[in-house]
C-alpha cells in the first residue's frame, strides 16, 4: 500500500488547502478590523461575520445536493477560483480606498456559499482518492491541517493588517490561488452518473439517509449537543476571565491552546483510532471536556486556562475521526455530499446558538454560575452517551 505522503493527488489537495486556510483564517481575523476601521460600528463588523456563518448555513443542504449531482473536482475548483476573485476585488477596494461595508458582506456571503459547496465536495471525494484502509488517517491529518491553518492565518491576519489594511485579502487572494493551482493537477476516479431528481427530494433524500441509519443519526446528535453547550462555555470563560483580571495576552494565548490541543490530538489521532474502541473514543471525549469545565471556575490563570482548553481539544480528532471514517464507508458514493452537508448544517448550527447562549448565561447569573450551568449541560448529555446502546455497538471502522 502507498504511503499518504506518496499519495499523489491526497498530498495536492492536502497542500493546497492548507495554503487556502491560512488564507481564510488571515483574512476572517481582518474582517471586524478593517470594518472597525472604516465605521468605527461593532454592529457592523458583527453584520460581516455573521453573514459569512448564515451564507454557510442557509447554502448546507442544497451544496450538499449539488456536491453530489455535479463533478466533485470542478465544484472544488470553482469555488477556489470565485473566493479568490471575491477577496480580491475587496483588497483592490482596500487599496483605493474605496471599500465599503456593502462590499464586505457580499464577499463574506460568497465565501460562506462556497465553504459549503467546497468542504463536503473534498470530504466525500476522499473515499475515491485513498484506500479505505488510510481513510482515517487522511480525516486526521485533515483535522490537523485546520487546526494548523487556524492558528496561523489568526496569527498572521493581526500582524498582516498592521501592515496595510488590504494585505490579509491580498494574501487570502494568493493562497486561493495556490489552492487552485494544486487542485488542477489532482485527479478523482471518475464516479458512476445517477439520474438527477427534483432539487428538494435530493435535498430530503440526504435528510432521510442521516436520520434511517441509527449510528449516524446519534453520533450527529453527540456533535450538536457538545458542541452548543461547548461553545456557549467558551464565550462564558472568556467573560470570566476579563472580569478577574486575566491580561488580553493571556486570553489570547488562551485561545490558541485550543488549536493546539486540536493539533496534537490530530497527530495522535490514528493511533488512538487504532487502540481504542468507538464507543471509547467517543464518550471518552464528552467525559475529558465535562470533567474539565467546572476546574475553569477555581482558575485565574490564562496559560492555566489554556492548558485546560488544550486537555478539552485533545481527544476530539480522534472522535471526529472514528465517526467520519464510519459514516464515509458506510454511505454510497452517491449521497456522500448530502451526508457532510447535513452534518455540516447539524454542526453549524450548534456552533452558532451556542455563543447565543453563553451570552445570555452572563447576562442572567454571573461568570461562575454561567460556568456550572454549561457543566451541568455538558454532563446531562455525557450521561447520555455513556448509557446510550447504540454507541456501546457502534461498528469498528477500517
Amino acid at each position: 500500500m502507498i504511503p499518504l505522503s506518496r499519495n499523489r493527488n491526497y498530498t495536492l489537495l492536502w497542500v493546497g488547502q492548507a495554503f487556502s486556510e491560512v488564507g481564510f483564517s488571515t483574512a476572517m481575523i481582518a474582517f471586524p478590523l478593517v470594518v472597525l476601521a472604516l465605521t468605527g460600528s461593532p454592529a457592523a463588523s458583527g453584520l460581516v461575520l455573521g453573514a459569512d456563518a448564515a451564507a454557510q448555513l442557509l447554502a448546507g443542504l442544497p451544496a450538499g445536493a449539488l456536491v453530489d449531482r455535479w463533478d466533485r473536482r470542478k465544484i472544488m475548483l470553482w469555488c477556489e477560483a470565485t473566493q479568490a476573485t471575491a477577496v480580491g476585488s475587496l483588497a483592490l477596494a482596500l487599496w483605493w480606498e474605496s471599500a465599503t461595508v456593502g462590499h464586505m458582506v457580499l464577499v463574506a456571503v460568497v465565501m460562506g456559499v462556497c465553504r459549503a459547496l467546497f468542504e463536503p465536495a473534498e470530504d466525500a471525494s476522499l473515499p475515491r482518492l485513498v484506500p479505505a484502509e488510510q481513510l482515517s488517517s487522511a480525516l486526521a491529518l485533515n483535522s490537523a491541517r485546520s487546526s494548523v491553518g487556524q492558528m496561523a492565518g489568526t496569527a498572521l491576519g493581526g500582524v498582516l493588517f498592521a501592515v496595510g489594511r488590504a494585505v490579509p485579502f491580498l494574501v487570502d487572494f494568493l493562497t486561493h490561488l495556490v489552492s487552485l493551482v494544486t487542485i488542477g493537477f489532482v485527479r478523482i476516479p471518475p464516479r458512476e452518473k445517477t439520474p438527477p431528481e427534483r432539487f428538494h427530494l435530493e435535498i430530503l433524500a440526504g435528510l432521510k439517509w442521516v436520520w434511517a441509519h441509527r449510528h449516524v443519526r446519534v453520533t450527529a446528535l453527540c456533535a450538536v449537543s457538545l458542541n452548543f453547550f461547548f461553545n456557549a462555555f467558551y464565550i462564558v470563560v472568556i467573560v470570566l476571565a476579563e472580569a478577574r483580571g486575566v491580561p488580553a495576552g493571556e486570553i489570547g494565548v488562551m485561545a490558541a491552546m485550543l488549536g493546539v490541543g486540536g493539533v496534537l490530538g490530530s497527530l495522535v489521532a490514528p493511533t488512538f483510532h487504532r487502540l481504542l474502541s468507538p464507543y471509547v473514543a467517543i464518550v471518552g471525549v464528552f467525559w475529558m471536556v465535562t470533567l474539565l469545565t467546572p476546574v475553569t471556575v477555581f482558575v485565574d490563570n490564562g496559560y492555566v486556562l489554556g492548558a485546560l482548553f488544550a486537555g478539552m481539544a485533545f481527544l476530539a480528532p480522534t472522535a471526529n475521526t472514528t465517526i467520519n471514517t464510519h459514516q464515509l464507508l458506510l454511505t454510497p458514493d452517491e449521497l456522500r455530499g448530502r451526508l457532510m452537508g447535513v452534518m455540516g448544517v447539524f454542526v453549524g448550527g450548534a456552533a452558532a446558538a451556542g455563543p447565543a447562549l453563553g451570552g445570555v448565561l452572563v447576562e442572567v447569573v454571573d461568570g461562575t454560575a454561567a460556568v456550572l450551568w454549561c457543566a451541568a449541560g455538558m454532563a446531562v448529555v455525557s450521561l447520555l452517551v455513556t448509557v446510550s446502546p447504540v454507541l456501546r455497538r457502534f461498528p469498528v471502522s477500517v
